[in-house]
């Protein structure tokens, strides 16, 4: 929102939420309708087209959003460093507002303007004036109410919303209030109403021009420099006619330069083009890939979950990941099943996400693949064969850590990771599951007048660290079958706190330990206000309205963690697990061991090391501390 808002700030379908994009229907009922009953000679091809073309606009961008932030996460050619937070995802959700609106618009014009209906798929002098108008008329005028958009006036009520953003994505482009949109309308209108009423319209021109309009307004706020060196040495004037990421850049950091729309001509005659132009285009043009210090290799969970990747939708992407899936995401089933295609296919492990603690350099790498298929014994071989090969290359690049996360770090898949130093015993890279500081977490979750917890789920290096410390402490473990009880004293060997180990089928206790494998049963039987803390990676489905469900091990991060605009799977914002953390936390420190398979780090002095670092702990709503 502007500084000061002016008037037509909001879309005039805000109230409707996402039931916006019924406005469209009309138009798309009617334009199929008449397709279909009319006689051959009546049928319009041409406005019939136009629904492909809204679609297509919101594919184009969405590569374009995909794409811009898989290439600044790897950091190649990136021109800006600074990051970009929640604040901002929030803000730039509307984008697909102006494809609304200029869908709707071209509807009623092909309606009402004579020449506006059955116009012809090509002609060249359609093109050609489309091409002329816009470097001339469309350019000029645009160049001059930018130029007073930056007055105070306009610049509070209006223009200051789009400069909210320093750092820019491929969808900020479009980020105006209402009224400026209208009048970016009216400007590129003008070379197609030309064409429309000069009867030398088509279907190409009309396509084309805003296909192209997309083209480079999503480039030129892609934050990351793509255009070479040697077009601009075989053609020298192109500079005047072809603006690139890194020039526009430069309007957003400096904001009283480099106003021009696509052609920075109009700069170098009125001079205002930033005398630092050409030497950022030619610093990012050579800025290397960036090295990570630790990698986070995290994978797949639902087959929907493509879309709450960093590189997927960026507003699901900053909502925790919800159980059930949304409705819209029925109708991206299409999709849904090639994205599951192509993750079977590729196996290698892919970029998703950067941060920045400090100096500390941070990346998320994700491995195709899906948590039904950690389950499959037939495809363990081939998960352990994409995670050896991603911690091979994370040593390759000069990763000091790889931190595994969820399903890749089992004990039957590969030990919680002491398969990988097995077979590579000269690993300088330290690989960490961050079980210690799962632990930490939960033990400092727990009220310390507890007395009684009951622990119940499949058992895991995490669960059989937690039973033994609270057993210590002089808590009871309860346990609710026969072979995780003989499984849990086993483990305990001749340790005198075994008689704080019970059996027991009460279903009294108010405070549970829960994994994997928890069934419905075993809830319904539990005591109204019954809390139930996860020990394990995914956290149990919520069948108790009358009961407390606690997140999985997590800690809040510091502000000093940078670029985090995403949430991790189903935790609120700034929230992190514990086993991420963990890995970070070894990194920061400098810890020279690996963190896997059946060891695991002292507790005490983990904790310690995370809170000096600044992240925070949970609390539970009936606890005022730990």
């Amino acid at each position: 929102m502007a500084s000061k808002p002016g008037i037509l700030t909001d879309w005039p379908w805000k109230p409707l939420g996402n039931f916006k994009y019924i406005v469209l229907a009309p138009w798309v009922i009617h334009s199929i309708y008449s397709f279909i009953v009319k006689d051959e000679k009546e049928k319009d091809l041409s406005t019939l087209l136009l629904f492909p073309l809204i679609i297509w606009r919101f594919l184009h961008n969405q590569i374009w959003i995909s794409l811009s932030r898989f290439r600044t996460a790897k950091g190649r050619n990136r021109i800006l460093e600074k990051s970009i937070e929640f604040e901002q995802v929030d803000r730039e959700t509307n984008w697909d507002d102006q494809i609304l609106f200029n869908g709707s618009l071209i509807y009623v014009l092909s309606k009402t303007l004579p020449g506006g209906t059955h116009v012809p798929i090509w002609r060249l002098d359609g093109v050609i004036l489309t091409i002329l108008l816009h470097a001339g008329p469309v350019e000029f005028l645009y160049y001059w109410f930018h130029r007073a958009l930056h007055h105070h006036y306009l610049y509070s009520r209006y223009h200051s919303h789009h400069h909210s953003s320093i750092v820019t994505e491929p969808i900020t482009s479009v980020i105006h209030p209402f009224a400026e949109h209208l009048v970016y309308s009216i400007l590129f209108a003008i070379p197609i109403f030309t064409t429309i009423l000069t009867c030398t319209g088509s279907v190409v021109s009309v396509f084309g021009y805003i296909t192209y309009i997309d083209f480079m307004n999503n480039m030129g706020h892609c934050n990351f420099e793509l255009i070479p060196k040697w077009p601009f040495s075989i053609f020298p004037p192109l500079k005047f006619l072809m603006y690139t990421p890194s020039f526009h850049s430069l309007h957003h950091t400096q904001f009283r330069t480099n106003y021009s729309l696509f052609m920075p001509l109009y700069d170098f005659i009125y001079g205002s083009m930033d005398k630092s132009s050409e030497t950022l285009y030619e610093d990012s043009l050579k800025k290397k890939e960036e090295f990570p210090d630790l990698v986070y290799l995290t994978h797949l969970t639902t087959p929907e979950s493509i879309y709450h990747l960093r590189l997927g939708f960026a507003s699901i992407a900053a909502q925790p990941q919800s159980s059930s899936s949304k409705w819209y995401m029925w109708l991206m089933l299409p999709v849904t099943l090639c994205s599951m295609m192509l993750t079977w296919i590729c196996g290698t492990s892919f970029v998703v996400e950067r941060n920045r603690f400090s100096d500390f350099k941070l990346q998320t790498w994700v491995i195709p693949k899906y948590n039904f298929q950690y389950f499959l014994q037939w495809q363990s071989e081939s998960i352990n064969n994409s995670i050896e090969k991603a911690i091979l290359e994370a040593e390759k690049k000069g990763a000091k850590v790889l931190s595994l996360g969820l399903l890749n770090q089992g004990q039957e898949l590969n030990m919680y990771g002491e398969l990988f130093v097995q077979r590579h015993p000269q690993l300088q890279i330290k690989v960490v599951d961050g079980s210690s500081l799962a632990v930490a977490v939960l033990l400092n979750v727990i009220p310390n007048e507890t007395t009684q917890v009951v622990l119940r789920g499949t058992l895991t290096k995490v669960a059989y660290v937690i039973a033994l410390t609270l057993c210590q402490r002089g808590i009871q473990v309860v346990t609710l079958r026969d072979d995780e009880h003989e499984e849990l004293k086993k483990s305990f060997g001749k340790i005198q706190y075994k008689s704080n180990l019970i059996l027991s089928r009460s279903y009294s206790q108010k405070l549970w330990l829960v994994g994997d494998g928890l069934s419905k049963g075993e809830q319904m039987k539990a005591k109204k206000g019954t809390i139930f803390i996860p020990f394990s990676q995914f956290p149990p489905k919520k069948i108790r309205k009358d009961c407390l469900y606690h997140l999985t091990p997590a800690m809040e991060t510091p502000l000093a963690l940078e670029n985090v605009d995403s949430c991790e799977n189903w935790l609120p914002r700034r929230l992190m697990s514990a086993w991420r953390i963990g890995g970070i936390v070894h990194g920061l420190e400098g810890w020279k061991e690996h963190e896997c398979g059946n060891s695991i780090s002292n507790i005490h002095k983990v904790w310690e090391a995370t809170l000096q670092r600044g992240f925070r702990p949970l609390i539970l709503p009936n606890q005022s501390k730990f």
